[in-house]
């Protein structure tokens, strides 16, 4: 019996590539594993918005995963281009060179890529594959390999996928002349889509989805078959020559970085020179607390306030605070109405900063329901400002720290059962008042659940295939990322710039920014965000209190 051969997968999407992959990075990752790969790249088109997810479920089964991305560069005859992060250096060029692209755009959630505005040098620390199209020509063929190599020497390959069509063969043949006249090597790429074969129909729906037809008139965008998916070792070597194989090791070889690297350092402007956060934080709580008790401060509160210090700084959350009392100082000076509220309410260091209004010498107020050594979650301060204004706080933050250090945190809007049913019922070609009747019986209230009751009392029946076939694919769907938003007010701001760690993209509203990581991610990566919400409330205050002074 022949040993399987080993294999690391360099070019696989995720449904974080929106409405291309039709798989979980963590179903990816699972699948993976289970099948023994020695390595997996999650690589989704100009983005990393699911690459977090993918890392935490591959620390958990402890499978090797590659961090990079894909994008189509476009020349006479496109082709697919693959990057991979080598180290920290190199996972910090791609990601600023996705940041370059995307906020460049002129539309939210696309990108361009020309072949003549793509230079080797700004992607140093990383490996390429390119993946030709099978309609390219011998020159075209031979032309793409050449810039390759003159601009990616050393560290480049050519991808071949075999996925069981006619042209296999030939398609092989083509590149090996490529690589012969180039001495780029050739490694196996499996275009993976999707973690198992049963979730082709998804992916088809997804393609129809994606360009706003039926299904039945998408005909040569829907996948051939269903080989791009993540197939076991056996196929693998039926596939594939054995050097092609045996190649994707060395390309995983050289990838060494791990999102495990990242180091969040928070900025360092709120304190000013010749003082440590620390001291810094003590001296204005400390000169809040005298503002806040004139006649001096209870036994009690000063216990209490060096009892959150302490924590505090032995948590290293003082320049977080710090940020949040430059961010009230700015609104106070603008006399702009502003209010911290939730959890923090229970901290007398946040009341001695003027961020909330209770004061502990009146109640009993717990620390620990906001900040806990036990539960190791970083502290959430909610401020509302008054919602007609802002945006001077927001264009504040950006100019104080830079579009490259601050920017809002992404929120990934996911497929609920109103919007799955309806864009799964128009790509199967029900009909479209019909579909907006299902939806409408699905509330918010319902959750993510597809009710099975409502249909019959719409008139429709499990017994109907195409029903079945529609509430089976749309509870395939559900869940699944539909595209990136921002938060309602959360920033993430750094020491150092912030397109090393993420990707900035321009948000659909005009002077914002927003990183492709959710709050979700931001936990799990360990980084900080504070909320600069709004609250029409305290504009109502403030118009009743300018009535009342007339």
């Amino acid at each position: 019996m022949s040993v399987l051969p080993h294999y690391a997968e360099l070019r696989c999407l995720s449904n974080f590539s929106f409405l291309k992959g039709a798989s979980k990075p963590e179903e990816l990752v699972q699948r993976a594993n289970a099948l023994g790969y020695s390595a997996l790249a999650v690589t989704d088109e100009c983005s990393m918005a699911g690459i977090v997810r993918a890392h935490v479920e591959a620390k958990a089964v402890g499978l090797n995963l590659l961090i990079g991305s894909q994008f189509q560069v476009e020349c006479d005859k496109p082709f697919n281009l693959v990057i991979l992060a080598c180290n920290l250096n190199g996972y910090g060029n791609l990601c600023e060179f996705i940041t370059r692209l995307r906020r460049t755009s002129e539309k939210k959630g696309t990108y361009r890529l020309r072949q003549d505005e793509l230079q080797g040098k700004e992607l140093a620390d990383c490996l390429v594959v390119v993946s030709p199209d099978r309609g390219s020509t011998p020159e075209q063929l031979l032309a793409i390999g050449q810039w390759t190599l003159q601009h990616f020497i050393g560290r480049c390959w050519l991808g071949v996928e075999q996925l069981r069509t006619l042209d296999d063969e030939i398609w092989l043949y083509k590149l090996r002349q490529v690589s012969n006249a180039t001495a780029i090597s050739l490694v196996a790429v499996g275009d993976v889509h999707m973690h198992v074969r049963s979730r082709k129909p998804l992916q088809d729906v997804m393609t129809a989805i994606r360009i706003c037809k039926p299904l039945t008139e998408c005909g040569l965008d829907l996948q051939q078959n269903a080989e791009r998916h993540l197939r076991t070792r056996l196929r693998l070597a039926q596939a594939f020559p054995q050097d092609l194989l045996t190649e994707t090791l060395k390309v995983a070889d050289r990838c060494h970085f791990s999102l495990d690297e990242l180091k969040y350092q928070y900025p360092q402007e709120v304190v000013p020179a010749g003082q440590t956060p620390a001291s810094y934080l003590r001296r204005v709580t400390y000169e809040g607390a005298g503002r806040r008790w004139p006649g001096g401060m209870t036994a009690k509160v000063q216990y209490q306030i060096e009892h959150e210090l302490t924590l505090i700084c032995e948590l290293h959350y003082e320049q977080y605070f710090l940020t949040v009392y430059d961010i009230v100082a700015f609104a106070r000076s603008r006399h702009i109405l502003c209010q911290g509220r939730g959890s923090a309410a229970n901290s007398a260091v946040c009341y001695c900063l003027g961020v909330t209004e209770v004061d502990p010498a009146r109640m009993s107020v717990l620390f620990e329901r906001f900040i806990s050594k036990e539960r190791n979650e970083p502290p959430d301060i909610d401020i509302d400002f008054e919602h007609e204004r802002r945006e001077e706080v927001i264009q504040y933050l950006y100019q104080k720290y830079g579009r490259d250090r601050a920017a809002l945190t992404g929120v990934v809007i996911s497929y609920r059962p109103k919007s799955a049913i309806r864009d799964v019922g128009k790509a199967l070609g029900f009909d479209l008042e019909l579909l907006e009747k299902l939806g409408k019986s699905h509330r918010h209230w319902d959750g993510r659940e597809i009710h099975a009751d409502r249909l019959n009392e719409l008139g429709l029946s499990l017994d109907d295939l195409d029903v079945r076939q529609l509430m089976s694919l749309t509870r395939q769907l559900m869940g699944f990322p539909r595209h990136l938003s921002q938060h309602p007010g959360g920033f993430v701001l750094t020491k150092g710039p912030l397109s090393r760690m993420v990707p900035i993209e321009a948000a659909s509203m005009e002077d914002r920014t927003v990183i492709e990581w959710d709050k979700d991610d931001l936990d799990a990566m360990g980084l900080l965000k504070v909320d600069v919400l709004a609250l029409g409330m305290l504009t109502a205050i403030r118009k009743s209190l300018e009535l009342v002074s007339m």
